[in-house]
């Protein structure tokens, strides 16, 4: 059992977390809180801190992170794929991000930003009421590591996302310390970057029964890492992704398909992920069931519960671009002729899609699923990408050749641990290597929701041929501070552009 996958809290919990009084109706406002969960009686127990800090895992299965927000910007804002779905207005708020006309009122965006400081008020408040707590001392620092944890998740998001953005690293006692301007994006990275070591030091290095899926020093290791290739800090960067590789004891699938099964989650690869549960008999993406299953299933098809609604659909140069024997296309994306579950075949055209192709990572089909969600988790890190982040760092040295070579052996079904004909060849200059690195990324963590990330960080955003031709603009490289957040912190400003 992996009681994470609903990350369970009492209503008051949500409460104190959210620091709202509305959850639980208005009748609570008119009592004396004698018989009520409140700020005075909550954190006091064990089973307290490990409530608040699930709330903070909450955000992650929520329409504003791993269920709409990431993938609408993560993959369809980037050059591996495009809106699909029925044509028209529908997916409105995704074609803005597919094309770059995108509005401060944007859903994505506006759902991105809201869910991460929701998340890190979450977080803000366990690092306030934990320390303080007589409780079990094993559970206050996992809980503290935690919720470091997930700050830096939720504030690297917003930084890459935005720019510059407003940096709070304590609950607001009034709307004043809400209300305050943002700032620098080189002071978010640095609270981000000690978050994360701080996180190291108070995480234990791994779970087993219920507790598996929460974060673990090897997690935080690892997104410690990718902040310091973001920042281009490769030393540093290098240092940590050694450090999982050869501490963490996790190892890479043989099969790169096995890291897309329900059966696998939390599996010898992972390292941290988004964790869902299907049990939603209505639509909705605020969890805990994942509903990429319905969302990226062929449209129409009867291949999933509801029927499919075709969005996310890959693009045809993204498709071309598979290296011959590149077994990670088939485990991606559904190509014509592909055989459903049923023993029907995708149609060589689809509404949204006419080249016939879809997002097939995430598809679970009719089985382990209710109505129309899914409780495949979503990988937010895995060792794949840390021998990527390796390769990247060290640069074509034998060392950083071993390491791509390994994601690229696996990608054709070969011995991870053997030389083959489809490694790098040494000899590649300094620049080829890490553009050969930046295209292994492309395809080995395609529609993992951080394609658009890393488009930013590689500077290909604003050089990509088909995102050119679809009217990237220097500006597009950050997205547009929410217009509902101008209209009510005066100390905001927009960015260039929008």
């Amino acid at each position: 059992m992996r009681p994470l996958h609903t990350y369970k809290v009492t209503c008051g919990a949500w409460l104190l977390t959210l620091g709202l009084l509305s959850g639980c109706g208005e009748k609570f406002l008119e009592e004396t809180p004698t018989d009520q969960v409140t700020d005075a009686n909550f954190y006091r127990t064990t089973t307290d801190a490990i409530q608040a800090t699930n709330a903070i895992y909450g955000e992650l299965i929520t329409a504003g992170q791993y269920n709409a927000a990431l993938w609408g910007l993560g993959d369809i804002a980037s050059d591996i794929s495009t809106t699909g779905g029925g044509g028209g207005g529908d997916g409105i708020e995704y074609q803005q991000l597919d094309f770059f006309n995108i509005p401060s009122t944007n859903l994505v965006t506006n759902r991105l930003w809201g869910s991460c400081y929701v998340g890190i008020g979450r977080a803000n408040i366990v690092l306030q009421k934990v320390p303080t707590m007589s409780i079990d001392p094993a559970i206050q620092k996992r809980s503290i590591g935690e919720a470091q944890f997930l700050r830096a998740k939720y504030y690297f998001d917003l930084v890459r996302a935005y720019g510059d953005v407003p940096l709070l690293t304590t609950p607001p006692a009034t709307l004043a310390d809400v209300n305050i301007p943002r700032t620098p994006a080189a002071q978010v990275y640095a609270q981000i970057e000690k978050d994360l070591t701080d996180a190291i030091g108070n995480l234990p290095p791994s779970y087993s029964g219920d507790d598996l899926g929460r974060a673990t020093k090897w997690a935080a290791a690892g997104l410690l890492a990718k902040v310091q290739l973001t920042l281009n800090k490769l030393p540093e960067a290098a240092t940590r992704a050694r450090e999982v590789i050869n501490g963490s004891g996790k190892t890479m699938w043989d099969n790169y398909a096995d890291n897309f099964k329900v059966a696998n989650e939390n599996g010898k690869e992972s390292l941290f992920e988004a964790q869902f549960l299907s049990g939603r008999n209505t639509w909705d993406q605020n969890g805990p069931g994942f509903s990429g299953n319905e969302f990226f299933g062929p449209r129409g098809q009867g291949a999933v519960p509801q029927g499919g609604y075709g969005f996310n659909i890959p693009e045809a140069d993204f498709v071309a671009g598979y290296e011959a024997g590149d077994l990670r296309r088939d485990a991606t994306i559904w190509m014509p002729g592909d055989t459903y579950p049923d023993g029907r075949k995708q149609p060589a055209s689809l509404p949204g899609s006419p080249n016939g192709y879809g997002c097939k990572k995430w598809f679970v089909g009719k089985v382990n699923t209710n109505i129309w969600d899914s409780e495949l988790n979503i990988p937010v890190m895995r060792l794949a990408e840390v021998y990527l982040i390796l390769a990247e760092a060290v640069g074509p040295t034998p060392e950083g050749y071993e390491a791509i070579n390994k994601v690229r052996r696996r990608a054709f079904g070969l011995p991870i641990a053997t030389a083959s004909a489809k490694d790098l060849t040494p000899g590649l200059s300094a620049d080829a290597f890490k553009r050969a690195v930046w295209r292994e990324r492309k395809y080995e963590l395609a529609f993992e929701m951080d394609r658009w990330f890393d488009m930013k960080r590689t500077g290909e955003l604003l050089t990509s041929p088909q995102l050119l031709a679809k009217g990237v603009k220097p500006f597009n490289v950050v997205l547009p501070i929410p217009q509902s957040e101008l209209d009510v912190n005066p100390g905001l400003r927009q960015n260039p552009g929008y």
